[in-house]
């Protein structure tokens, strides 16, 4: 519990907001496009990708919210990779290196 409260603390002084919910909790379209802070419409096309996995309810489409956030995990990831690549390039082509004229 200790361990929790830790990190809470860790991430409010970063100023950023926590949330606690079950893990088995379920979202709308709409609920798990603003945490990904994404528009609903390209959530959706995501899905019908299969790059989040999901549930019909009648019409409705539900996400488990272990699911989005294991989405949100791995593309911030391959985003902080992707800039990492970039950064590396721009220092090897000598790009921080250049004077402007």
């Amino acid at each position: 519990m200790f361990y929790v409260l830790e990190r809470v603390a860790e991430v409010m002084a970063r100023g950023d907001s926590i949330t606690v919910v079950p893990v088995g909790r379920e979202l709308t379209t709409q609920q798990a496009a603003d945490l990904l802070n994404v528009s609903r419409q390209y959530l959706v096309r995501l899905l019908e990708e299969g790059r989040i996995p999901f549930r019909k309810t009648g019409k409705h489409r539900r996400l488990r919210i272990d699911a989005v956030l294991g989405f949100k995990e791995k593309r911030d990831r391959d985003r902080r990779a992707g800039l990492r690549e970039l950064s590396q390039m721009s220092q090897e082509f000598g790009g921080y290196d250049a004077e402007t004229k």
